[in-house]
């Protein structure tokens, strides 16, 4: 877990206390009504609409990070089976369906061999 998200999540326990449980929203309301899914989705959608980010919605920093988690996994010392753990997908043909492809990478993984 990135270490900037564990910090936001202890403070959101320390926050809310017995209100932070798996079956409860995250993510409210000025009225402090939990967000669905949905609701979340819309969310985001306005927000990168008002921004005038065109093509953004609230999955787009999934595929972002699995893409980049992809291209840094060898770095790390791992494989592709390992970026497909975090994404939590059961099969690697899901995640490569995340995974942006990149022609002068191509060039350059090919130049190396």
């Amino acid at each position: 877990m990135h270490p900037d998200l564990k910090a936001a999540l202890v403070a959101l326990l320390q926050e809310r206390g017995d209100k932070v449980r798996a079956d409860l929203p995250v993510i409210h309301s000025e009225r402090n009504r939990g967000l669905s899914a949905g609701a979340v989705a819309v969310w985001f959608y306005r927000l990168y609409t008002g921004l005038g980010m065109i093509g953004c919605s609230s999955h787009s920093g999934r595929r972002t990070f699995i893409t980049r988690a992809a291209r840094k996994i060898g770095e790390a010392g791992g494989s592709l089976r390992d970026v497909q753990m975090l994404a939590g997908h059961a099969n690697l043909g899901t995640t490569s369906r995340y995974i942006e492809h990149d022609a002068e990478a191509q060039k350059k993984v090919v130049s190396l061999i």
